[in-house]
């Protein structure tokens, strides 16, 4: 095995710009793995897919109409106290949207379809890019992970140490002997010259790469026994213009601090909830870098990885805006190592913030594209304005509130309760039924809950507001 330290520079066939131009996908001829389906079994595909987002949208609409009639009299005098479009303001993004949003996640996953999913007869090979940066303490047991992975193809480790400061590289080296007895699986390690970013390293892991289909993970997880195959047969079931499948994320640590305790419910409700109904439409938003399965033709076509904080969101948004899909397999689970402190995860929500400020300057014209999958565009641009509601309305009139002046936050407020604690219950049992097919354990915080619940979003809804700022304002951007 030759480990080499190699320059920065990503070769000229990968370019990383995430303003390329546009090249349309090209048709389903263009798919070299999958099934070949007729085209009457996709119409009844999409028949059902149409009826579940009207039926959905009928249902969250006729709750948002409910609530604005319930609060007419709160309008009213809201407005006497203040200026009617003040008030129509802020009741729509602390009222009226949040409820809209619960009501068409209770009504699409309670009406979900069977999942896209079939073992191909023949598993093809895999590069898995590894970009890591300061990752000594985790990566031995990343790479000790996918070496005793059962997966059936062929798999090319691909660790791209990203200028680390630490003995990443050396551990890294270190592993070696892990993949050496395996018939199918190798490891390779490169070094870049200097920290140049994660969207450098992996697009320079792309250009080595041997296989069609990348994966990527964090230096951080711990991938599932089946995850692998799971992802693959999500992608070869699916429409011939799936561009990746985003996997599903899961905490590897809940139980180090109260931070990752509340991280752990916002994964498994919040970010897996929106990402299962997304799917369902074909447009998951994000492929994130944690763990997903990307065609190679596809990354190629769309540049590669953007020099960007949010470079899994702007790639994903590039697919879309050039007609391919992006799915989710919501039983190919990894475990993430969340930041264990308040203050490490608020600079990277803050991340998470300026990346989709990103994707919406770049790839704004996705907001006039005619799919279903427009919507959940919107639905991330309304999540400015509700976070800066959050922010700057309702967090006050909670504070006059409790003085008994319900000048911000009144009785409408509690419409938003009833509906997301059934949303949640929803969604704890189509999780916790994902987990038992699966024989995967889980460790559950109760107290964790309570914390994501009714504290969690008064931490992070202004911290995503501070990330929407440090966007606006140019202000320094860093991956790591």
């Amino acid at each position: 095995m030759d480990y080499t330290e190699t320059d920065t520079t990503v070769p000229e066939r990968v370019p990383v710009s995430a303003q390329a131009d546009v090249v349309p996908y090209d048709g389903p001829d263009r798919r070299a793995f999958g099934l070949r389906r007729d085209t009457a079994y996709w119409r009844r595909r999409a028949v059902r897919r149409n009826t579940i987002f009207l039926t959905s949208l009928v249902f969250a609409s006729a709750w948002a109409l409910f609530s604005v009639w319930l609060s007419l009299p709160w309008l009213s005098d809201l407005s006497n106290l203040s200026h009617p479009l003040v008030a129509l303001s802020v009741l729509t993004f602390i009222a009226y949207v949040p409820g809209f949003m619960n009501a068409f996640l209770l009504a699409t996953l309670a009406l979900r379809p069977a999942a896209l999913k079939e073992d191909p007869e023949n598993w093809p090979g895999l590069s898995v890019l590894v970009a890591a940066y300061q990752g000594e303490g985790l990566i031995a047991d990343t790479l000790q992970n996918l070496a005793e992975l059962a997966y059936p193809g062929e798999i090319e480790v691909i660790v791209i140490d990203d200028g680390s400061k630490d003995a990443t590289f050396a551990q890294a080296q270190a592993c070696q002997p892990m993949f050496a007895g395996h018939p199918r699986f190798s490891l390779r390690v490169e070094r870049m010259a200097r920290n140049s970013g994660k969207a450098q390293a992996l697009n320079h892991g792309l250009a080595i790469a041997s296989h069609s289909l990348i994966v990527t993970i964090d230096a951080d997880t711990l991938l599932e026994a089946g995850s692998l195959n799971s992802v693959v047969a999500h992608l070869y079931a699916s429409p011939p213009q799936t561009a990746a499948i985003a996997g599903a994320i899961l905490l590897a640590n809940p139980m180090d601090s109260w931070a990752t305790r509340a991280q752990q419910w916002d994964y498994f409700h919040g970010i897996s909830a929106v990402k299962r109904m997304q799917g369902i439409f074909n447009g998951t938003l994000v492929a994130q870098g944690a763990f997903s399965l990307y065609r190679r033709d596809a990354l190629e076509q769309a540049g590669g990885w953007p020099d960007t904080v949010g470079e899994d969101i702007v790639l994903t948004w590039s697919f879309l805006r050039r007609g391919y899909t992006v799915r989710h397999a919501e039983d190919a689970v990894a475990w993430t190592h969340a930041p264990q402190s308040w203050g490490a995860l608020s600079r990277q929500r803050k991340r998470w913030a300026r990346g989709m400020i990103e994707a919406l300057a770049i790839h704004h014209n996705l907001l006039v594209k005619p799919r279903l999958s427009t919507m959940f565009i919107y639905w991330n641009l309304m999540f400015i304005s509700i976070d800066l509601a959050f922010t700057l309305a309702f967090v006050p009139g909670l504070l006059l509130a409790a003085f008994g002046i319900y000048w911000l936050a009144g009785p409408v407020t509690l419409l938003v309760l009833p509906l997301a604690a059934l949303w949640n219950i929803v969604i704890y049992r189509i999780q916790m039924r994902m987990l038992r097919r699966n024989d995967i354990e889980m460790k559950k915080s109760f107290a964790g809950f309570l914390l994501f619940a009714f504290i969690y979003p008064f931490i992070m809804q202004p911290v995503s507001v501070w990330g929407y700022a440090s966007e606006l304002f140019g202000r320094k951007k860093e991956w790591q």
